[in-house]
């Protein structure tokens, strides 16, 4: 990259480190600012400069997203490739970088839980590049910086998108940047010259509501009010044919609700054109596995005659209500990816860009729009737990089919 093209923020991400005697370096903001780029490059030039026979860290929420979000670009930023022979072992997870008569050794961790802290003990590091840092738990932070403390020259990168103004990382590192000797760079898509004006207003359309005041605006605020604000613009009838193919959606309960939507696809729509819902707590009765699986068969086994086997997707945890619909050889069980904010911001996008709608009969699901809310009291970004399970079953297709998933890098 020519730093003459680079914005004066991106600049300061390779100069701070030759320029200041700050010990960490925090970029914060909007998602396509250019800053993780900026920062694998600088991280990348500064440790091969200033180190040899060295180790260091890259950290990601896991280690899957650290290759997919730090190794993989690196190895295709020609200010590296130039100058650097690059090796990465997969089965290790360690890229091996040498050039300029040093060698560095980089390993990547995965930062999921408050148990992954135990993946860095033992280890010595001279810097530690964390990536999405405010989708790991504190403790694996402080793990990360308590490697490095041996070293006297180690530094720390850390890259995030906002999140809520209660989170620990933000009044740790970001309200106190002084105080830990940081330098705090804050970024908005405008900060990258490599996007247009047609690049920018593109970008806007992909968010809404509190994703839109987080990674546009780079806004770190309090989720609040309707999770959908806008999906009445959803609600359509579908054609009057049958569709393409079906797919089945499930939130499973016994003593709280069931929730089943159906999609159909009609072209490249899918629409929710019918449901199933029943509440053993409002009806005071429980259903078993063995009545729900008879209920759907009533209602949409004869769609398992139009395509092979019925796909349905599910909730992992329901494995009896799963072993049940599976003994009856007409439904083909998918497992539900139920990550909850990525798949409520897809969720989000898919209604956005016109890639899922719902007929206005889904009394059950438009129901549950008009109260799906978020948590103002936990201070942790999370749905209200009340009649959300048509919510849930949304989620689970829209995330399970990657009915919305952007190809372009989206926290850079």
């Amino acid at each position: 990259m020519t730093f003459e093209k680079l914005s004066e923020k991106q600049k300061q991400i390779f100069t701070w480190w030759s320029k200041t005697d700050k010990k960490a370096l925090i970029c914060d903001g909007a998602v396509r600012s250019g800053k993780t780029i900026c920062m694998i490059t600088s991280f990348v030039l500064w440790a091969m400069k200033n180190f040899d026979d060295c180790n260091f860290g890259i950290c990601g929420k896991t280690v899957a997203s650290a290759e997919r979000n730090i190794i993989k670009p690196m190895q295709g930023i020609s200010d590296i490739t130039y100058y650097f022979k690059l090796h990465y072992n997969k089965q290790a997870h360690l890229m091996i970088i040498e050039g300029n008569g040093h060698k560095n050794y980089f390993y990547v961790f995965g930062g999921r839980n408050e148990s992954s802290y135990m993946l860095l003990q033992g280890i010595t590091l001279s810097g530690i590049l964390l990536d999405e840092v405010a989708l790991m738990p504190e403790s694996f932070v402080n793990q990360a910086i308590a490697r490095t403390l041996s070293e006297k020259n180690s530094r720390y990168w850390f890259n995030c998108n906002p999140e809520s103004p209660v989170h620990w990382f933000y009044n740790d590192w970001i309200l106190d940047a002084d105080e830990k000797n940081a330098l705090h760079i804050h970024f908005l898509m405008s900060d990258n010259p490599i996007l247009g004006e047609e690049e920018l207003r593109a970008a806007e359309k992909n968010f809404q509501g509190v994703f839109y005041q987080r990674y546009i605006l780079g806004e770190w605020i309090l989720a609040d009010g309707l999770i959908y604000p806008d999906y009445k613009n959803a609600v359509d009838p579908p054609p009057d044919r049958e569709a393409d193919r079906y797919v089945l959606s499930i939130d499973y309960g016994t003593r709280n609700a069931f929730a089943a939507v159906l999609w159909g696809k009609y072209g490249d729509i899918w629409w929710a054109v019918d449901e199933y819902y029943y509440s053993g707590r409002d009806e005071n009765r429980n259903k078993t596995d063995a009545d729900y699986v008879n209920d759907l068969i009533r209602q949409f086994g004869h769609l398992a005659n139009t395509q092979a086997k019925l796909k349905v997707i599910i909730d992992p945890s329901a494995a009896s209500f799963i072993t049940a619909m599976q003994e009856k050889h007409i439904f083909a069980v998918i497992s539900a990816d139920n990550a909850v904010l990525d798949g409520i911001m897809n969720v989000m996008r898919a209604m956005q860009a016109g890639k899922i709608k719902f007929s206005p009969n889904l009394t059950n699901v438009i129901s549950e729009f008009q109260g799906y809310v978020w948590d103002d009291d936990s201070g942790e970004d999370r749905p209200v737990k009340v009649n959300d399970h048509a919510m849930d079953a949304i989620r689970y297709f829209v995330q399970t089919m990657n009915i919305y998933r952007d190809k372009r890098r989206l926290a850079g």
